[in-house]
């Protein structure tokens, strides 16, 4: 998949004129759950694993809503769901992106 513009949606005249909200991304039944170690995983590697490019991590962030908005603030052996495959995970996001934009 090639890199994906979670922006787009957000920006007139090619610039961004709304604050990017937090977007959950609703759970699937192909998502992929791991056990957060902090001291050998990031979310860029993951990103990386799971599909094929390390700039997703803000997709697995968004699937985690409960979870802190920082990666260094991530408690050790926290579940986190990754949203799989990439494919479906960025229609997710759309959807999300759709529902926020009706309603703001």
């Amino acid at each position: 998949m090639d890199y994906y513009d979670r922006y787009s949606s957000f920006r007139n005249d090619n610039v961004v004129a709304k604050p990017l909200p937090f977007l959950k991304i609703n759970k699937g039944d192909t998502d992929i759950y791991v056990t957060f170690k902090k001291d050998t995983m990031r979310l860029d590697v993951l990103s990386y694993k799971y599909y094929g490019d390390p700039n997703y991590a803000w997709l697995i962030l968004n699937a985690n809503p409960d979870l802190p908005p920082y990666e260094y603030l991530i408690e050790d052996n926290s579940v986190l769901r990754i949203p799989y495959p990439i494919e479906s995970a960025v229609k997710r996001y759309e959807e999300s992106v759709s529902r926020y934009l009706k309603t703001h």
